[in-house]
């Protein structure tokens, strides 16, 4: 190959992330990550940029040794984590940074390569850890079915772990799970990871709620919903992010909460004839 693995600059749950050539980084998944999935980011991810998202370009396809992944533009700068962590950016300008690129996301038509919400969560059942024991897959789909349907962009992993803070001003990374749903689903992820997941796994909890705190405040400022409206909107998304949560293997440290979450759907489902 003209390139040689370089340095790893970035770790997530499932890839890691190393210098490619001069502009370029790849991001490489880990042994018997599914090739489906892999290929379906790097195909979003392309449509996206194209789209005017705030990501990276995705250049070719490769596999390495034993591992698959793509090559892509490399954002260069620090994690808004990074700097939330050392206290450079205050807890209430990080939320309005990441409201600032939820709302920029939800204004972008989505290209016809991201699936809807309900295609994507039949699809997730459908994966070796889509079996729940207490949920029936049928009760889940229609719950989905039932939730309120918009043809937006969600990105579905918005956290300051997940924004680089370039030059150019923030961009955001993993967009394999980007689905057209109301942008209420996407501040239903912000809340379960910053208010129930994330806490539990840092030495602060109070950071990422503080976050997640400021990051409703400006959202609700900027787009006019009211405090009321936003948890009314946000509310019925809550246990498919919790269940999403639990499919995705990400949280392992969670995954009794998590786990005891879906228990509760399966019990409301069972006694109310549907989740």
């Amino acid at each position: 190959m003209a390139s040689e693995l370089g340095a790893r600059i970035g770790q997530g749950a499932f890839a890691d992330v190393h210098v490619w050539a001069p502009g370029q980084v790849v991001k490489l998944f880990r042994p018997g990550f599914p090739n489906l999935s892999i290929r379906h980011e790097a195909r979003v991810t392309r449509a996206l940029h194209v789209a005017g998202a705030p990501c990276a370009e995705v250049f070719e396809e490769l596999t390495l040794d034993d591992r698959c992944g793509f090559v892509m533009s490399h954002l260069e700068g620090p994690t808004l984590l990074q700097l939330s962590r050392s206290g450079e950016v205050p807890h209430h300008e990080t939320g309005a940074i990441l409201a600032g690129l939820a709302l920029a996301v939800h204004q972008i038509p989505p290209p016809r390569e991201i699936p809807t919400l309900q295609v994507y969560m039949r699809a997730a059942l459908k994966m070796p850890l889509g079996k729940v024991p207490g949920l029936v897959p049928s009760d889940l789909i229609a719950y989905v079915d039932a939730l309120p349907r918009e043809d937006g962009l969600c990105h579905v992993d918005l956290h300051p772990g997940n924004v680089i803070m370039t030059p150019e001003g923030p961009r955001l990374v993993d967009w394999g799970g980007a689905v057209r749903a109301p942008a209420a689903y996407d501040l239903a992820v912000c809340q379960v990871l910053l208010w129930e997941l994330i806490p539990e796994m840092v030495e602060d909890p109070q950071r990422p709620r503080s976050v997640h705190e400021a990051l409703r405040s400006e959202y609700g400022h900027r787009s006019g919903l009211s405090a009321t409206a936003m948890t009314q909107a946000v509310e019925p998304f809550l246990p498919v992010v919790r269940l999403h949560a639990l499919l995705s293997g990400a949280w392992p440290k969670q995954r009794d909460y998590l786990s005891r979450a879906v228990e509760t759907m399966a019990t409301r489902s069972g006694s109310q004839g549907g989740l």
